[in-house]
Formats: structure tokens, sequence, C-alpha cells
């Protein structure tokens, strides 16, 4: 099974990125499932039901999302209605639409487990612990899956290396999402768990972190808010294809892809 993990999607130029090179890109790295993380893809805050529909045209097969994932309130009922393919942390307080977790199964009928947790360290928020939500999606939901990939939405490093030690040979595929500047640690770890820290992001190379320089610049020097403004030009694609045995569940692979 080979798979492509995208970092957060930003706005229109990360969606029209992948409506235009993610065809090309799944047949050039023989891929079988495509999950991104896709809570900036409504303006770069939030996603809704239409970006969420763009996104699966565009050959996206789960969506991801984060903190950002209830900034517009229209997706509460799709997140209920299309939670099989377009999920959120499983670790917002119980009652909360939707869920953190999804089962996707290819043509050949090998199924793949997917779950999103979302860290606690510097980000607000009433939060469960992500460890105890793991194990808790292991046992009840994903327990007959071989392959199980985590999409772990965090802003600390040390967050994200800690559940990927605790879980590994336990999943199979560990990426972090939210901080949109792909890492370069991706690895296998001792138990044939594939990891990186952070996958990058779908959006505008001539930006910081998909908003608009000036915009960004702005808000640091005068400590006022501004309005965000997502950047134009071209978009970059960020992530790894990672590649996990049908039968263990390990990872065989792990390679960064970045596409402009």
């Amino acid at each position: 099974m080979r798979i492509l993990c995208l970092g957060d999607v930003v706005g229109s130029p990360g969606r029209d990125a992948l409506t235009q090179k993610l065809g090309t890109l799944k047949k050039e790295h023989r891929i079988d499932l495509v999950i991104a993380n896709g809570e900036n893809s409504s303006g770069g805050a939030g996603i809704t039901p239409d970006c969420a529909l763009e996104l699966k045209s565009a050959g996206v097969n789960i969506i991801t999302l984060g903190d950002h994932t209830w900034q517009r309130t229209e997706i509460n009922p799709f997140l209920e209605k299309e939670k099989s393919w377009c999920i959120r942390p499983d670790n917002y307080p119980a009652g909360a639409p939707g869920r953190g977790w999804a089962i996707y199964t290819n043509a050949s009928g090998i199924s793949v487990g997917v779950m999103n947790l979302m860290g606690r360290v510097f980000i607000g928020g009433a939060l469960d612990c992500p460890f105890r939500a793991a194990d808790r999606i292991l046992k009840d939901h994903l327990s007959q899956c071989k392959i199980i990939v985590l999409d772990m939405h965090a802003e600390a490093t040390s967050e994200k290396y800690a559940i990927a030690r605790y879980l590994d040979g336990k999943v199979s595929i560990i990426f972090g999402t939210h901080t949109h500047v792909q890492t370069a640690d991706e690895q296998i770890l001792p138990q044939g768990t594939a990891y990186i820290s952070d996958l990058g992001m779908c959006g505008p190379v001539d930006s910081v972190l998909g908003l608009r320089n000036d915009i960004a610049v702005a808000r640091f020097i005068t400590g006022l808010k501004h309005s965000y403004q997502i950047a134009k030009g071209a978009a970059s694609i960020q992530g790894i294809v990672a590649e996990i045995d049908d039968s263990s569940g390990r990872a065989v692979s792990i390679a960064r892809v970045q596409v402009r």
C-alpha cells in the first residue's frame, strides 16, 4: 500500500494546486490512498462543505482537520453526514459534531484506518488527552485494521515525537500537521512506524505560511490584528509518500514530496 499524505491545504491556491497536479502525482508515485489536512482550505482558516467536496473531487480520499475545525459553522452538520471521509480531531470533548477516525477500503479489499488527534501544548481550547484518545480509537474502532495512519495536529514537536514513540509499532504512519513548514526528519521508528514531524503545506510559495507577506509583517511590527488574506502566485504541494507492508502494517519506506 502506497499512501500520499499532504500538509495543510491553504485557501484557493492550495485547492487549485491539488486540482491541477494531484492526478499526475498519484500516477507518478502509484498512490493507493491520499490523505490531506483541510483545516485551512477555506480562506486560510476553516473548511466549508464546498471546499471539502472540491478536495475530494481533486483526488483526496480522507480529509483531516485541526484547531480551525469550527471556524465555519456550516461544516458542523457536514461532519456528521460525511464522517466516513471527512474527520476532525477526536479528542475534542464528547458531543462535538463528527468523529476522529475513518476506515478506507481500496479496490483490493485492504482496509486502512485513519485517525485525527490534536496536541494540547501551545494550542488553546478544551481538549482531552490525545494519548488516551489514541488508545481508545485503536481498541474500539480500528482493531481490525492492519494499516493505520495518524494525523497529529500539534504545535509542539516534542508532543508529536512523544506520541510517535508511544504508538511506535501500533500504527503504520504518524505525520504532524499545523506548522505549515515541512520538516526534514522523516524516518522509520524502531518498531516499524513511519514518522515526520510536519508535512508542510499545500499553498502559496511566496508567503508567510500562506498569508500575504505584508500582512504577516504588519502583524508582528504593530501588534495589531489585520485581516487574513491568502497570498497569490504559484503554490507548492508538500507531504510524504509512505509504502506500507499490507500483511504486517509496518512501514517499508518514507520519502518527502514537494511539487511546485
